[in-house]
């Protein structure tokens, strides 16, 4: 059986599995029942400092985005950090911990971007016992109105200066979790870095409105006729962080810094792609809102089973495994060639890959065969876009084929060439002279 077991900076943890900091994780009664389903970990929701207690909104606090079959694609909310007392809060984590020793808990933090107010903070959640602390630099709405959340993590020097201030003063791990709304990732993931940052954790929810109520022109959700932008999460932010995550992962200054990974993950398969992309392990939200704290599950399962087939022993085998295949595009290989090709068998004449092919691409598949109603590609005008696959309804009709320049289509009978031929040496390839040199 393959090691699914995660040591996460020290952390550790019987399944790379953790829930975000989010209302899943807001009470002791939430986290239990999730350890009693199986999550190896979670990040408690974000803590404030002592004070008066935040105030949230009393009307709707999520608005979505569905597919057509109203599958739940985007989730965007306007709910603050927990709105429970912070004794409450810190008596529960301990209690918690004492219980549920192997699994983690890492306490998410949001205090006045104030040395005094970090200090303040850090001993009272280090004496629960919590395995780690992972500072909220990501929420986009509401806090980052108060000069916090995404108001710091969108300064490098904030990030920077706030990261030494907590290594100075605690002797847990400190997980820096870094907001999507920026233009460069990496910026913040070096300063949280040069901070001396245990690990980064992204990505936070992207500020977003989802909708507007065309009655009463207002945005979704509207409180007593009004709205106000809000943090998107689940499934269709999925390729947005799988990107920055992979970015930071194969940046010269941050490589090899840990990566906890954040944003649509619902299936062991999306696990394992952000992990393969450099996560360490994996937080969970939007999912188990939808479906509850069981599709754990099916994640522990399914990633292991596929460990496996695979013959990966152990998350080491995996963590990381896809960065050296990410690279710019001007190093792409311009003479690899592929062709797209229609299984006649599978194809259910729906024309949708003629009619994207020939109204917005480059009018490569015909539309009669011997003439009959049927779909064929034209080799000589198929560019290889991809389209035709990704709108085709049924799964595995239409492939690429590769191609080898030169070699003779079997097809066509036709000279496969290449569009450069020397691409290395070509005046349109920016690095030709580079590589000159």
């Amino acid at each position: 059986m393959a090691d699914i077991r995660s040591n996460f900076v020290g952390i550790k943890s019987p399944n790379p599995f953790w829930l975000a900091s989010a209302p899943p994780t807001d009470k002791a009664y939430n986290v239990i029942r999730a350890f009693q389903a199986g999550w190896g970990g979670v990040v408690w929701k974000t803590l404030g400092e002592e004070g008066p207690p935040v105030v949230n909104v009393n009307g709707p606090r999520y608005g979505a985005i569905y597919g057509a079959d109203r599958r739940l694609l985007g989730l965007n909310n306007i709910e603050l950090i927990t709105d429970r007392e912070l004794q409450t809060n810190l008596r529960e984590i301990k209690q918690v911990k004492k219980d549920w020793p192997d699994r983690a808990i890492v306490v998410s933090l949001m205090v006045p971007c104030e040395e005094e107010s970090w200090k303040a903070i850090l001993p009272v959640v280090e004496e629960t016992g919590a395995d780690g602390i992972e500072l909220n630099f990501g929420c986009p709405h509401g806090m980052s109105e108060r000069g916090m959340g995404s108001a710091v993590g969108q300064v490098p020097e904030y990030v920077e200066m706030v990261v030494r201030w907590c290594k100075a003063n605690t002797r847990m791990p400190v997980i820096t979790k870094l907001t999507p709304n920026i233009t460069d990732i990496r910026k913040p993931a070096r300063a949280a870095h040069a901070g001396g940052t245990d690990a980064v954790s992204l990505i936070n929810t992207i500020n977003s409105i989802t909708s507007v109520d065309l009655d009463n022109f207002a945005p979704q959700p509207t409180i007593d006729g009004k709205g106000t932008h809000g943090g998107y999460c689940g499934p269709a932010v999925k390729p947005i962080a799988m990107s920055m995550v992979s970015e930071i992962a194969r940046d010269a200054e941050t490589q090899g810094l840990p990566i906890s990974g954040i944003g649509g993950i619902t299936t062991w398969r999306d696990a394992a792609e952000f992990m393969a992309l450099g996560a360490g392990n994996v937080q969970v939200c939007t999912a188990v809102m939808t479906y509850g704290f069981k599709i754990v599950q099916e994640m522990i399962s399914g990633l292991s089973n596929w460990m496996d087939e695979k013959g990966h022993k152990n998350l080491d085998h995996i963590v990381g495994r896809a960065v050296p295949n990410v690279t710019d595009w001007q190093f792409l290989n311009l003479n690899y060639i592929t062709k797209a090709r229609i299984d006649q068998d599978l194809c259910i004449k729906c024309g949708r890959c003629y009619i994207a092919c020939e109204d917005t691409s480059h009018q490569a598949i015909a539309n009669t065969i011997d003439g009959q109603r049927g779909f064929e590609v034209i080799d000589a005008e198929c560019v290889a876009c991809n389209l035709c696959v990704d709108v085709c309804p049924v799964e595995g009709c239409i492939t690429m084929e590769e191609l080898q320049p030169g070699a003779v289509d079997e097809r066509t009978g036709k000279v496969v060439e290449a569009d450069y031929a020397n691409w290395t040496t070509h005046p349109n390839n920016p690095m030709a002279k580079v590589a000159a040199e």
